[in-house]
């Protein structure tokens, strides 16, 4: 999550982080924002009481997406996005209630994981932030939808923010995670207090050769440990991650991962054809598209304060902490918040 870091006590190493870019902006605290909603109770997540049918595969931009979809094909759409090191069965138990209410929803692989492949080994193996914008608008052109509710978490709600704010005409409405996570290399130069950068061990270790192979060799006991420390009372099952797993076996998973991380460092180049892209990014753009922000109560990843970006939305605006010890995989334990809010904001 890029941003400098402002900390204060939370679960994970007794730390939690500000973004650096409502800061440098002066954004405003919550008590200027448009509608801070009361706090709702859900019930954690259900642990793989469901499961997706077949995954279908669509040619989009530079990639063959792989993704799950449910719901009625007429209906109006939203778009589920997962992070890092997630996977697409994050949204397993948020896509049924959806589908319900009558939405099209969709669920696809990030460049990197599961059933999503590069078309051609000629393309550079590029995890910054514009790129995989760029691969969700090719995704919704491929699919022929012109509109659809944008929802996700790290660096899931990195690129629904990306999306709402480079292309509103196509965000009917946005649900994030942490908020407003845009980010520059720029911003990522400046060095953050010892303490917030301790919570960031694992983008620095990734800096580093040793980083590299390490994660290779061991990417699915580094994902579990991720999802202990991030989520620190999410008591999943080995069979709810077993059936994760599998979508850290794609073989650019590593590639991209490394990439992302020392790109937000300037340590690794982007590719020219989205430095366009970046440049509007760096300016920290304002998103209009109506939008409903959460954060769970024991997130253990780095992540911002929520009155941080406030000022960040200029559109319909509502901020919910989800309370019940929810971690940093929101969505899948929190589902019932979750579509809650994407349910909500259209009516904002």
């Amino acid at each position: 999550m890029n941003s400098q870091i402002n900390f204060q006590r939370r679960r994970f190493f007794g730390i939690a982080a500000m973004t650096v870019a409502a800061v440098e902006l002066g954004a405003a605290g919550l008590a200027h924002a448009k509608g801070e909603a009361p706090s709702p109770q859900p019930s954690t997540g259900r642990d793989g009481a469901t499961s997706f049918g077949a995954l279908k595969q669509v040619e989009a931009g530079v990639l063959s997406v792989g993704y799950a979809e449910a719901g009625p094909a007429d209906g109006p759409v939203v778009l589920l996005l997962h992070g890092w090191p997630y996977d697409i069965y994050s949204y397993v138990d948020v896509a049924p209630i959806l589908a319900s209410a009558g939405y099209r929803v969709l669920i696809p692989y990030l460049r990197g994981y599961g059933t999503t492949r590069f078309l051609s080994d000629d393309t550079a193996r590029n995890g910054q932030q514009a790129a995989l914008a760029v691969d969700m608008i090719a995704f919704l052109d491929a699919l022929s939808v012109k509109q659809a509710v944008v929802a996700g978490y790290d660096w899931g709600a990195r690129t629904a923010d990306i999306m709402a704010a480079l292309w509103p005409e196509r965000c009917t409405g946005l649900v994030s995670v942490s908020g407003y996570l845009i980010g520059s290399q720029e911003i990522n130069r400046k060095p953050l207090p010892p303490k917030a950068e301790l919570s960031w061990w694992y983008q620095f270790y990734f800096a580093t050769e040793r980083g590299r192979a390490g994660y290779a060799a061991n990417t699915r006991d580094f994902v579990r440990l991720i999802w202990q420390t991030a989520s620190p009372t999410w008591k999943f099952s080995d069979e709810t991650f077993n059936r994760s797993a599998p979508a850290f076996d794609n073989p650019d998973h590593v590639a991209i991962t490394i990439h992302n991380y020392r790109w937000r460092l300037g340590l690794a180049d982007g590719e020219a054809k989205y430095d366009n892209y970046e440049r509007q990014l760096a300016k920290l753009p304002v998103i209009t598209a109506p939008t409903i922000t959460l954060e769970g109560d024991a997130n253990g990843a780095p992540h911002p304060d929520p009155s941080a970006y406030a000022s960040k939305f200029s559109g319909k605006y509502q901020h919910r902490n989800i309370s019940g010890g929810i971690g940093h995989n929101l969505p899948q334990e929190a589902p019932e918040a979750f579509a809650k809010a994407v349910l909500d904001v259209a009516k904002l």
